[in-house]
C-alpha cells in the first residue's frame, strides 16, 4: 500500500489518480527494472548504489530510462517528502512504456512510477526451504533486478504453504544460488561464504555493504544441500537488512544467531547508522 502521493513519468500525482496505458509493457510482458530502498531518517539509504544498479539492470534490458540519476534522485526525494516519511520504503520503477501486445517494445518513453510505503521491522530470524525450481545463471536476464517476478511470487508462495518465510532456490547446476527477495550467505566448517554472482544470483546493495564490512567472507559457490548442512546462515536485503536463518527445511541449524551473524548484522548497523548515500 503506497501513501497519498506518488511521482508518475514528470510530477507528482496523488496515488488514486496515477493511471499507466493499459498497454504499458511493464504490465503487459513485464518489461521493466525496479528498486527497493529502506528510508532511514528520511533518507533513502545506500540511493546512489540502487541508482547504479536500476541503470545496469536497465542496460542489460536494453531499456532507457530517460532520466539521469540526479533527475532519478530528485523523483525519489520529492515522494519522501510529500509524504512526510521518516521509515518505510521507497520503491522506484522504470518500465519499458506503452508497446505493442506482444514482446517488441514501443517507441515511447519509458515509464517512471515512485512510490513510498511503511516497512515493518523484518523478524529476528526465520525459516527457510528450499523449492524444486532453478535459477537460470546463462539466462539473457541473470543478476537483473526486472519486475519479471512471477517466478519469485510462485516461490514465495510455496514457501508459505510450508510454514517458512523464504525459498532458497539453486541455479542449473544445482549450486546455491539466492532467495526470492534476498542473498545467502552461510558458514561452513567455520568459513563463513556466499555464492558468487557467477552463480546468477542478483548483486544485491545489502550483500555488497557486508562483503565490505566484514572482508573475511568469500565468494564461493556451494551445492544447494549444503545450506542445511551449515554451522549458521543469514539471509540479506534492502528490507531485512541481515536476518539469522533459523532452519532449513526443517533442519535447525546449530547456531541463530551465530557469531558470523551478529558480526555482519552490527557491521551493517553501523553502516545504516551513517549518512550512507556513495
Amino acid at each position: 500500500m503506497t501513501h497519498e502521493m506518488i511521482w508518475l513519468d514528470e510530477g507528482l500525482v496523488p496515488a488514486d489518480d496515477a493511471t499507466v496505458p493499459v498497454s504499458d509493457h511493464g504490465l503487459t510482458v513485464g518489461d521493466g527494472v525496479f528498486e527497493t530502498m529502506k528510508l532511514v531518517d528520511g533518507r533513502p539509504f545506500a540511493l546512489r548504489r540502487h541508482l547504479a544498479r536500476l541503470r545496469r539492470s536497465a542496460e542489460g534490458l536494453g531499456l532507457d530510462p530517460g532520466r539521469s540519476d540526479d533527475q532519478l534522485a530528485a523523483a525519489v526525494a520529492a515522494v519522501v517528502g510529500a509524504n512526510d516519511l521518516a521509515t518505510g520504503r521507497v520503491r522506484l520503477t522504470v518500465t519499458g512504456g506503452p508497446g505493442p501486445y506482444g514482446s517488441e517494445r514501443g517507441t515511447g518513453a519509458a515509464t517512471l512510477i515512485v512510490a513510498a510505503g511503511p516497512l515493518a521491522p523484518a523478524a529476528a530470524d526465520v525459516d527457510v526451504v528450499t523449492v524444486p525450481w532453478r535459477r537460470n545463471e546463462h539466462g539473457a536476464v541473470a543478476g537483473l533486478k526486472t519486475t519479471s517476478y512471477a517466478e519469485n511470487v510462485v516461490a514465495l508462495a510455496e514457501a508459505r504453504r510450508r510454514g517458512a518465510g523464504e525459498a532458497i532456490l539453486a541455479n542449473t547446476a544445482g549450486q546455491l544460488c539466492e532467495g526470492t527477495g534476498t542473498n545467502v550467505f552461510l558458514v561452513y566448517d567455520g568459513a563463513p561464504m556466499t555464492p558468487t554472482l557467477a552463480s546468477g544470483c542478483l548483486a544485491g546493495v545489502t550483500r555488497q555493504l557486508v562483503l565490505e564490512a566484514v572482508p573475511d567472507i568469500v565468494e564461493l559457490d556451494v551445492p544447494l544441500e549444503r545450506l542445511a548442512m551449515a554451522d549458521e546462515a543469514f539471509l540479506t536485503s534492502s528490507t531485512r537488512d541481515v536476518q539469522a536463518i533459523r532452519a532449513v527445511d526443517g533442519v535447525v541449524l546449530p547456531a541463530c544467531p551465530g557469531p558470523w551473524t551478529q558480526r555482519a548484522a552490527a557491521a551493517f548497523a553501523a553502516l545504516a547508522a551513517e549518512d550512507l548515500d556513495p
